[in-house]
C-alpha cells in the first residue's frame, strides 16, 4: 500500500510506521535485515532524506540498528540454536536461511588431553574458525579432532561443517552430541576475533561428539557472542 501524500501525517512517519508493523509481524526474519536506504525509497516513492527521517525514528524507539558497511537491522536479533537436533555450529546457522560464513583461523597437530588419548592418540588436529553472520563475526569455535584429518585442506574445504568432514574422512557419520552451555568472561584473544572488548559476556559451548557405534568424534569449544546468539531446547509433552 503506497504512502498517502495528502496526508497530514508526515511521508516519513507513515514509513516509519509501515515498517514498524513490518517489523513486528517479523517479516524480516530471519537475519532481521531491511532493504537499503535506496530499496525502501523506491518501495514508497520517496528521496533518501525521507527514508533516513523514518528510519532515524525507528532508531532512537530502539527497534533498528544500523551496522557500518554492513546495513540495517531489527535491534536485538538473535541467532536461535536448537539443542534438541544434532547439527554441526554452522549447518545451525545456514538452515535458518542466514548468509552464514567460516574463516580459518589455524590448523595444527598438538598433544592430546588425557581424557581423548583413548580415542585420538597422542597427538590430535586441533582446528580454529570465525563463524561469521551477514560478514559480522559471531562465534570462535576451536576442535580437536582425529588426526586423520591432518591432510584436510581447511581453506579449500570451505564452508563444509566438520561432521561433514569427518564423514568423508574416517567414513563413520556422528551419531549424538554432548552439550554444556556457560557464560564466561571473553580473553583477549577471543575478544579481538569477535570484535568485543576484553572482558567482555560471551556464551560457551562445550560439545563432545561421538561416533555412531561409539568412539569421539570431536571435541569444540566455541565462544560466541551473546547478544546475538541464543540457544532454544523444545521439549513435547508425552503422556
Amino acid at each position: 500500500m503506497p504512502v498517502v501524500r495528502d496526508n497530514a501525517t508526515a511521508l516519513y512517519r507513515q514509513i516509519a510506521d509501515r515498517l514498524r508493523d513490518e517489523i513486528a509481524a517479523r517479516l524480516f526474519e530471519p537475519s532481521g535485515r531491511l532493504p537499503t536506504e535506496s530499496e525502501i525509497g523506491t518501495r514508497f516513492g520517496v528521496s533518501r532524506v525521507t527514508v533516513r527521517l523514518a528510519l532515524d525514528r525507528l532508531e532512537a524507539d530502539g527497534l533498528i540498528e544500523r551496522r557500518k558497511g554492513k546495513g540495517t537491522f531489527t535491534a536485538g536479533k538473535r541467532v536461535q540454536h536448537p539443542l534438541d537436533r544434532l547439527r554441526s555450529f554452522h549447518e545451525s546457522l545456514r538452515l535458518q536461511g542466514l548468509d552464514a560464513t567460516m574463516r580459518p583461523i589455524s590448523a595444527r597437530i598438538v598433544a592430546t588431553p588425557p581424557d581423548l588419548r583413548e580415542d585420538f592418540g597422542p597427538h590430535c588436529l586441533e582446528v580454529c574458525r570465525l563463524h561469521l553472520v551477514d560478514g559480522e563475526p559471531v562465534a570462535l569455535g576451536r576442535s580437536l579432532l582425529p588426526p586423520a584429518l591432518e591432510p584436510v585442506d581447511w581453506q579449500a574445504a570451505g564452508h563444509k561443517p566438520i561432521y561433514g568432514i569427518l564423514q568423508d574422512i574416517v567414513g563413520k557419520p556422528v551419531g549424538g552430541a554432548d552439550i554444556e552451555v556457560k557464560a564466561a568472561a571473553a580473553d583477549a584473544e577471543v575478544a579481538a576475533a569477535l570484535g568485543l572488548p576484553a572482558g567482555a559476556p560471551v556464551l560457551v559451548m562445550d560439545r563432545r561428539s561421538v561416533f555412531v557405534g561409539g568412539g569421539c568424534a570431536d571435541r569444540s569449544v566455541f565462544h560466541i557472542r551473546s547478544e546475538r546468539y541464543s540457544f532454544i531446547l523444545s521439549h513435547r509433552w508425552e503422556g
